[in-house]
């Protein structure tokens, strides 16, 4: 039998199953079989799911992987490379899935634990270890990443508040003036145009008096699914304020933009919004500013546009989409009908 094997022990009395592990993978990095079985059979004792490499590049492989098991029990001496390179290397993937690993070692001498962790290794086990100290030096690497999950989800959740509208889920002010300023930026780089879009939901006070607060934002938050639907996935809806929304159309001209916005009109007033108290027909009005090579607007001029259009479609009877052009009048969809046609 491998000398190996004398540095593993299991206490007596150790249950063959413990801990809420869920399953758990765990990788065992072991060149030597018998020893590597050993590993596998406490895991296994204990609840986990144990993934057996049986050298470093073997290892790497696995840790590299989408689906990596988020903790790694290396053994120092492998063939191929080392424990201690599969940490340096794993390090390097910055933006990955964290991988706690717990680097098995014979080597007692302080500088060469201290190398091991610098290395990237986060814990390390002398040999000969006995079962039970493996089990605990585990578990606490499972609170460690169950502690790193619970702070990139607050993280994430903190993120997702500070650039979307808590009603509605789109993104808020500050996020679509930045996005108008990254495209308004790109365009002036690489030339090109794109398109904005103002939308007003029509007589929203009134749906406040008549269904309350509450109804209101069940229609915003039901117009905002509507427009977000009719987007592409790289235009980007925005709340800009109370009932009033802003939508960047990168790369598209006027008939483009103008196309988006009446598919969004007619969306609105397709079908009515469901309340607890019934149904409530709601129609929006939208106007549409282009910025282009021949017309490369400022921004604040390009807001102006598209806001002076949508209140123009608001005087000419609403539920309307009105194009504004620079030096001219604003547009009505009207004017541009058979063009509109074409692409619709």
């Amino acid at each position: 039998m491998s000398s190996k094997l004398s540095q593993f022990a299991l206490p007596a009395g150790m249950p063959m199953s413990a801990g809420n592990t869920s399953k758990t993978r765990i990788l065992i990095a072991e060149d030597d079989p018998v020893s590597r079985r050993m590993l596998q059979a406490f895991l296994m004792k204990w609840g986990f799911e144990a993934v057996a490499a049986a050298d470093g590049l073997e290892a790497l492989r696995i840790l590299e992987e989408s689906d990596a098991p988020p903790l790694a029990i290396l053994d120092w001496m492998m063939p191929g490379i080392e424990g201690p390179e599969v940490c340096r290397r794993i390090r390097q993937h910055t933006g990955r899935t964290y991988t706690y690993v717990l680097l098995l070692t014979a080597r007692t001498q302080k500088d060469d634990l201290l190398q091991g962790l610098e290395s990237g290794a986060d814990d390390y086990l002398t040999k000969p270890f006995d079962a039970q100290e493996l089990r605990a030096r585990v578990n606490v690497g499972l609170r460690i990443l169950d502690l790193q999950h619970s702070l990139i989800e607050t993280r994430e959740e903190l993120r997702f508040r500070a650039t979307h509208d808590a009603l509605t889920g789109i993104a808020n002010r500050g996020v679509i003036l930045e996005e108008l300023n990254r495209e308004h930026s790109r365009r002036s780089r690489e030339g090109g145009s794109f398109g904005i879009i103002m939308v007003d939901l029509d007589h929203f006070k009134q749906v406040n008096d008549t269904c309350g607060h509450q109804g209101g934002d069940v229609v915003l938050k039901e117009a905002s699914r509507r427009m977000t639907e009719c987007v592409r996935a790289y235009d980007t809806v925005g709340r800009y304020g109370g009932e009033e929304f802003l939508i960047v159309v990168p790369a598209s001209d006027e008939i483009g933009t103008l196309g988006l916005a009446e598919r969004i009109r007619s969306e609105m007033e397709a079908q009515p919004v469901v309340l607890d108290t019934g149904e409530i027909r709601i129609t929006a009005s939208l106007g549409v500013a282009i910025c282009s090579d021949e017309h490369p607007q400022d921004l604040q001029v390009l807001l102006k546009l598209a806001d002076e259009a949508l209140y123009r479609a608001k005087g000419r009877g609403r539920n309307r989409v009105e194009l504004a052009l620079q030096g001219v009048p604003a547009l009505s969809l009207d004017t541009l009908t058979a063009p509109l046609k074409s692409v619709s």
